[in-house]
């Protein structure tokens, strides 16, 4: 079982940065696929950025290329994305999500997704 943690959310005004940590238990932890999503009310859960393993594949959202970036350490488990020139429109809950069934593939599929964190706010304000 991998525990998954989220910090770093909250408000921002927009033109502004957050940078997001993803903080996951166990000694595998560098095993695994990190994916980052995001939820607004009443819209579906969509990816936003993933990056698989060993950190040599990633995958950015059309609609935050050139603004996020997604990045990891494995020397201290930890997974981060870091948001600059954030709009209005990024607000949104943001999850962090393992992948430990394949590990090389920077997936942008929710269903390849094992372990969830709870989720942490990012609010944009105009």
């Amino acid at each position: 079982q991998v525990r998954v943690v989220e910090s770093g959310g909250g408000l921002a005004q927009a033109g502004g940065s957050l940078r997001l940590s993803c903080a996951a238990s166990g000694p595998t932890f560098s095993s695994h696929a990190i994916g980052w999503f995001r939820q607004a009310p009443g819209k579906k859960r969509e990816v936003v950025a993933a990056i698989n393993w060993n950190g040599r594949s990633t995958y950015i959202a059309d609609s935050v290329k050139g603004r996020f970036t997604i990045s990891r350490d494995n020397a201290d488990n930890t997974g981060y994305l870091e948001m600059n020139s954030l709009k209005p429109e990024d607000t949104a809950v943001y999850y962090c999500a393992v992948d430990d069934k394949l590990p090389w593939i920077a997936s942008t599929d929710v269903s390849d997704y094992d372990y969830w964190g709870q989720g942490t706010q990012v609010t944009v304000s105009s």
